[in-house]
């Protein structure tokens, strides 16, 4: 299995990114929404300049948030300082979305994003829309080698959680991301990526799978409900709470899950209560719902993260975590990615994971 960590993309990262490669981690993802972080192919860029091994990800890169060519160019450019170790995984969006108060793209707006964003990687010209307007593009110094790097290959991955999106992945994709709870068999989602692959005349080998999890190694005297603990562990377990909000009551609400409406209608109640306190209108109420997305916890936002939510983490003992990863394995995962919600928690993980679980299972 591959270990890679998931970055809050803050600009200095890179030093954490630079630790965690002396680690053993094999991946740092960097997560991009424009209105919580930093932008992500600023932070990769330094992350590249300072890092020799590890490889380096977008998880994941919304195709809302730019255009074709400028995503293109982007990841070519990261390509350049960090040739060969980088990866565009793209999704339809949640955070980059609902932050603004708007709901994911749809499968149709994801599938021509990522073939425009094949062809330009591969030195195609491609047919670019804006409105009405279609013009032919291409990356047209992709042979100077003072830009971009696309001699290189850059692997595009696709994040999916239901059943089209991943015959999206099947279709089109050198990877797949997942959120889904690895607590069983990954089969039937993999079965739909490789009858979808073997349709499109790809493939049908399983696709590498990366899942999404967050955790924290336990520290001698610690526990779940532990202080240090839900500051790692609660902000990454809050945006499923923040899904459920938007799913009932906010203006983001296609992300294809059903809420939970006792969850729902307790976290409405919460955020009336908290958007009062902070003077915001009530046509933002989105704004404070997500205020603290996978950072921090919001005051009084601990009431909704259990104990039993946290135990369903990658949260516990050295050898507790490696028992976890090796079912997740055995379901399907090729790649960890732990989500960290600061330099610290970053610091955190890759001393501990790196000496209590990354030193043991080599």
């Amino acid at each position: 299995m591959d270990y890679g960590i998931g970055i809050p993309s803050y600009i200095d990262a890179w030093r954490e990114v630079q630790a965690a490669e002396e680690a053993g981690f094999t991946h740092a993802w960097f997560y991009d929404s424009q209105l919580i972080y930093s932008d992500v192919y600023a932070t990769m860029a330094l992350a590249a300049e300072h890092t020799n091994r590890i490889k380096l990800g977008t998880l994941v890169a919304i195709p809302s948030n730019r255009i074709a060519p400028v995503t293109a160019s982007a990841i070519a450019t990261i390509n350049k300082l960090a040739p060969g170790r980088v990866i565009l995984a793209m999704g339809t969006g949640y955070t980059g979305r609902n932050t603004m108060g708007l709901p994911a793209i749809t499968l149709k707006e994801l599938r021509e994003y990522t073939l425009q964003i094949q062809g330009l990687l591969q030195g195609e010209d491609v047919l670019f829309r804006e409105g009405e307007k279609e013009r032919w593009i291409r990356l047209m110094h992709a042979d100077k080698e003072e830009f971009i790097n696309i001699k290189d290959p850059i692997s595009v991955y696709i994040a999916a959680n239901g059943p089209r999106g991943q015959e999206v992945v099947g279709e089109l994709a050198d990877g797949w991301v997942t959120t889904l709870r690895i607590q069983r068999s990954l089969d039937p989602e993999i079965a739909t990526i490789c009858g979808a692959a073997g349709r499109a005349g790809r493939s049908t080998e399983k696709p590498y799978t990366v899942a999404l999890s967050f955790g924290c190694v336990l520290r001698d005297g610690e526990s779940l409900d532990s202080e240090r603990v839900m500051a790692r562990v609660g902000p990454s377990l809050v945006p499923g709470l923040h899904a459920q909000w938007e799913a009932g009551f906010g203006p983001g609400a296609n992300l294809g899950m059903r809420p939970d409406a006792e969850m729902a209608d307790a976290f409405n109640t919460y955020i009336q209560g908290y958007a009062e306190v902070n003077g915001t209108a009530s046509d933002r109420l989105y704004l404070d719902a997500h205020r603290g997305h996978m950072v921090f916890l919001k005051p009084e936002e601990k009431q909704f993260v259990t104990q039993e939510a946290i135990s369903r983490t990658l949260t516990g003992t050295g050898p507790e975590i490696i028992e976890k990863l090796e079912e997740m394995e055995v379901n399907g995962v090729d790649n960890v990615a732990i989500s960290v919600t600061d330099a610290q928690g970053a610091r955190d993980l890759i001393q501990d994971f790196g000496r209590e679980v990354i030193a043991k299972r080599r």
